[in-house]
């Protein structure tokens, strides 16, 4: 029996990879399983009354005041943009392929079940959810966090809760502008080039009819997740941040984050659908 000795350098060349292997795998593990916990605590204190004292429903007001009007703008041009680029396009080309009875599942399919979710969630990511990170990294960066914490606030109840709830609500309502928006801008559109010969009334029929009973649950669905997990997202880069970063340093690794984060949301909720 012949026993086979590693060298030295090859046994630490070795414990090395595993180490930076084993370090990459446990920072992204323990990441999601925080943001997982911290999901659940949203949702299980979002339902208490008791969570909601005077000074989170004063933050709750104040986020979604500026997650829904900040976001508000963009989000009109965006949809005049894809009423224009998509609707109008749909419009034109199947009518003119004699097709128009394929408009209303084109529409659901493209626009309400795949591209809203994705562009108002980049919306309400870069417009707020930055803001958010920016806000909650100078606390924690300050140090304002442990004096908070010393002085007996729950930073969770003050700053998380009402940020999760706010941005939901906030990014649901955008995503229902944004699809009325650019249908109606679509179809005037097509009415103004001679492409379009029903009523706005029918072609809103058209469009409720292609949805099935699924895409008014996981339309909500998407919506909200979306909304929620950017906020805590956000919140959940800035205090595990380390004090000896800059902000400059940490903004980014939010926005990847919630980038990726949205589009796993629409990937799992469209399969599940």
């Amino acid at each position: 029996m012949s026993i086979v000795l590693t060298p030295p350098s090859e046994a630490g060349f070795l414990r090395r990879t595993l180490a930076a292997i084993g370090r990459a795998t446990r920072i992204r593990v323990v990441f999601t399983l925080q943001l997982a916990a911290l999901t659940w605590g949203v949702l299980s204190e979002a339902m208490r009354p008791s969570s909601w004292r005077r000074t989170v429903r004063m933050e709750f007001w104040r986020v979604l005041r500026q997650a829904a009007g900040g976001g508000l703008p963009a989000t009109l041009v965006t949809s005049a943009l894809a009423g224009l680029v998509m609707v109008l396009q749909a419009l034109y080309w199947l009518g003119e392929a004699g097709e128009e009875g394929l408009v209303g599942p084109i529409i659901v399919t493209v626009l309400v079940r795949e591209i809203t979710p994705l562009l108002i969630g980049s919306v309400v990511l870069g417009r707020s959810g930055i803001v958010a990170m920016a806000e909650m990294g100078a606390i924690q960066l300050g140090g304002q966090g442990r004096i908070l914490s010393a002085q007996g606030i729950d930073m969770f109840s003050l700053l998380i809760l009402p940020r999760g709830v706010a941005f939901a609500l906030a990014t649901f309502t955008l995503g229902v502008i944004f699809v009325l928006g650019a249908l109606v801008v679509g179809f005037v559109a097509g009415s103004l080039i001679g492409a379009v010969h029903i009523s706005i009334w029918l072609f809103f029929d058209r469009v409720s009819e292609a949805m099935d009973a699924a895409d008014f649950a996981v339309f909500p669905a998407k919506m909200l997740a979306i909304g929620l997990l950017v906020a805590l997202v956000a919140s959940l880069t800035a205090f595990s941040a380390d004090p000896a970063e800059r902000l400059a340093e940490v903004l980014p690794r939010a926005f990847v984050r919630g980038v990726m984060v949205i589009m796993f949301v629409s990937l799992v909720l469209s399969l599940a659908a």
